[in-house]
């Protein structure tokens, strides 16, 4: 589980079949604070690539956009792979399950709202 803070504009591609999977970076933060002799611990942010799939997916295309808040529900998946140096590289993501958008939106006005 993890509440934080998207990043950048989610990636979203299509695969197989028009299957939708968004890509986005999630930043986490730990509050900083003061140790009983005085030392200062500052605030850590952590960045977490989530994948989403199918209709998640869907929803992070229409609906998700850079400093937004979610909740993520989800596991962790170690993925390794060649950079095109061909070095050998790995890679932690979250392969979401569930989402929630904490951020509160503003309901659009349409023609149709007056009458």
């Amino acid at each position: 589980m993890l509440i934080g803070n998207v990043g950048q504009e989610p990636e979203i591609r299509y695969v197989d079949n028009d299957v939708a999977v968004a890509r986005l970076s999630l930043a986490t933060t730990e509050r900083g604070y003061t140790l009983q002799n005085g030392t200062q611990v500052p605030d850590r942010t952590d960045w977490h690539t989530v994948i989403l799939w199918r209709k998640l997916a869907k929803i992070v295309e229409e609906y998700v956009h850079k400093g937004d808040k979610l909740y993520i529900e989800g596991r962790i998946r170690y993925v390794s792979f060649n950079d095109k140096q061909g070095a050998r590289r790995m890679a932690t993501e979250i392969w979401a399950e569930n989402m929630e958008m904490l951020t509160p939106r503003h309901q659009p006005v349409s023609e149709n709202s007056n009458k």
